[in-house]
């Protein structure tokens, strides 16, 4: 991470932006300070132009500016609706000074924000924003681990039914017959991403809403409607690249495509990764980025293998030894503060737009908000 740019970014704020606002504004709280100092990093400005000009009839356009301000800072203040944001708009002239808006007559209807944000969605704002802070701040920085792993998205959508699998042609056990050609095994999608572009693995990805199921910490089965985001996250708690699919969809299938976004995005050592990502295409990838991919063993239905790692583990805590791989697996309880921060400070818990699109936008402002908190906290 480039500590003099975020140090440079620290000073200035606190040292010029702070007080001049204290003499601007009315009282501003710890929260506005926060959301400030969110805003100053991200420089949403360089991203979103403002007015736009107006139509050829009717009203000019509303500053969408500004309202990319105020979701930014739904996000920080962790508000679950846009009604509940533009009403603390109204009450709290802090705020909307913030924004962008002097009188509360200023201040857009619902219709517009939702408008709004279908915009933002179509055209990826929120992700070219955390795309530019990550760029900006941690491009010329040495990484040590990328902390992989994803997490459940409660949607309230119908979930969309899955398409019933291709019927394939049957035929005799044994072998061909003489002159006729042996079947040929279909590529599964890991081996298929070997030669595909990030575009392409991310167009080959299911999005649509439908039912997920895993298996939480205590081995019972749980399931949700919605999403699953993925996430790469750097040492920190600084979240390099997200993806965002449908429920059903398993980790190992995006890991592939998010270590390739994450490596255009930063420099990076190791790979950090559970038991859900132990596949031979995956560490290949891994280690063709020029990293050290460090993955928990997943023994499957092999009971020999099930029963050597569990008496390897008995000789390590009766010597009271850790291996380094060990030492440096700990660190990826990074990815899942991080995912637990997104959901309960951040607005992650509160999806209340349908469709792909807006939920990643949505999810996007979180991720653009925890980052920054992330990166100031580094630089204090």
């Amino acid at each position: 991470m480039n500590k003099e740019l975020l140090s440079r970014y620290w000073y200035t704020i606190q040292s010029h932006l702070f007080p001049h606002l204290r003499q601007e504004l009315d009282n501003p709280t710890d929260k506005h300070y926060q959301i400030i100092a969110t805003l100053e990093v991200s420089k949403i400005e360089e991203i979103v132009e403002g007015y736009g000009g107006s139509a050829p009839v009717g009203r000019p356009r509303a500053d969408r500016r500004a309202i990319v301000r105020a979701f930014v800072a739904k996000a920080v203040v962790n508000l679950s609706t846009t009604r509940q944001l533009i009403d603390r708009l109204m009450v709290d002239a802090v705020l909307r000074r913030i924004c962008g808006w002097e009188r509360k007559n200023e201040v857009p209807s619902e219709s517009v924000f939702s408008r709004a944000f279908a915009e933002f969605a179509e055209a990826k704002i929120p992700e070219r924003i955390h795309e530019t802070l990550i760029e900006r701040t941690m491009k010329d920085s040495l990484v040590g681990h990328l902390s992989r792993d994803a997490t459940e998205i409660e949607a309230r959508e119908k979930p969309e039914n899955k398409e019933p699998p291709q019927e394939t042609v049957k035929r005799a056990r044994g072998r061909p017959r003489k002159g006729e050609e042996p079947p040929q095994k279909e590529p599964n999608r890991l081996e298929r991403q070997q030669t595909m572009t990030v575009e392409e693995m991310l167009g080959d990805l299911s999005k649509q809403c439908n039912v997920g199921s895993k298996r939480n910490s205590k081995g019972f089965i749980e399931s949700w409607i919605g999403y699953k985001l993925h996430l790469d996250v750097a040492d920190g708690g600084i979240p390099i690249s997200c993806i965002l699919t449908s429920a059903s969809v398993h980790d190992s299938q995006v890991a592939i495509p998010l270590a390739s976004i994450s490596y255009q995005r930063v420099t990076s050592l190791y790979d950090l990764m559970d038991a859900a990502y132990d596949a031979p295409e995956i560490r290949n990838h891994s280690e063709s980025l020029g990293h050290v991919p460090i993955i928990d063993i997943n023994p499957r239905r092999n009971k020999a293998l099930k029963e050597e790692l569990q008496s390897e583990r008995q000789r390590l805590a009766l010597l009271n030894l850790e291996t380094p791989e060990q030492v440096r697996f700990r660190e990826r309880t990074t990815v899942e503060r991080v995912n637990s921060r997104l959901k309960d400070d951040f607005g992650g818990r509160f999806l209340r737009v349908r469709g792909h699109a807006k939920a990643l936008c949505h999810l996007m402002f979180g991720v653009v908000a925890l980052a920054a908190d992330q990166i100031l906290n580094l630089a204090r």
